[in-house]
């Protein structure tokens, strides 16, 4: 059976010792999903939001929240990313903004929770910019798409 990495012999929390393992490159995706009314959608793609460019801002959200996740999730080790990839997609059919992240190093350590942190902040920023018109935003859908490299290898996730 798997154990859980984060809990010592005794059950207690602790960051995981990495220094034994080799630097190889990692890399991971995440993405989602931001569901909001028509009239959000529309001021988001035309650009008529007060607030500015509201998909520029949420992707920088996203880069800075993947380079600042150490700081965020307690048992994360500080890491020097040497990519960082944040997309925006608004999707009019389906009434949402698809975010996509890709997080990318040479190191002890994957990069999954960076990505997933992306993802997430990036979406928090869309709602944060858009709630003053639309409070029933929906964030949704975060989840790992892919990670590769380390000791598990390569995994994607089935669609």
């Amino acid at each position: 059976m798997s154990k859980l990495t984060h809990l010592d012999d005794h059950g207690h929390a602790h960051m995981v010792d990495v220094s034994e393992k080799a630097s190889t490159f990692r890399e991971a995706r995440a993405c989602a999903v931001v569901y909001m009314s028509q009239e959000v959608l529309d001021l988001i793609i035309s650009g008529g939001h007060k607030k500015g460019d509201v998909l520029a801002v949420a992707r920088i959200a996203g880069i800075q929240a993947a380079k600042r996740t150490s700081d965020l999730i307690p048992l994360c080790h500080p890491l020097m990313l040497s990519k960082v990839s944040v997309t925006l997609e608004p999707n009019v059919e389906q009434g949402c903004v698809v975010i996509n992240t890709v997080c990318r190093l040479t190191g002890q350590t994957g990069v999954e929770m960076e990505a997933l942190t992306a993802a997430s902040v990036a979406a928090l920023t869309l709602y944060d910019m858009c709630k003053a018109v639309d409070k029933s935003i929906i964030i949704s859908d975060i989840k790992l798409l892919e990670k590769v490299g380390g000791k598990s290898g390569h995994w994607e996730r089935a669609l």
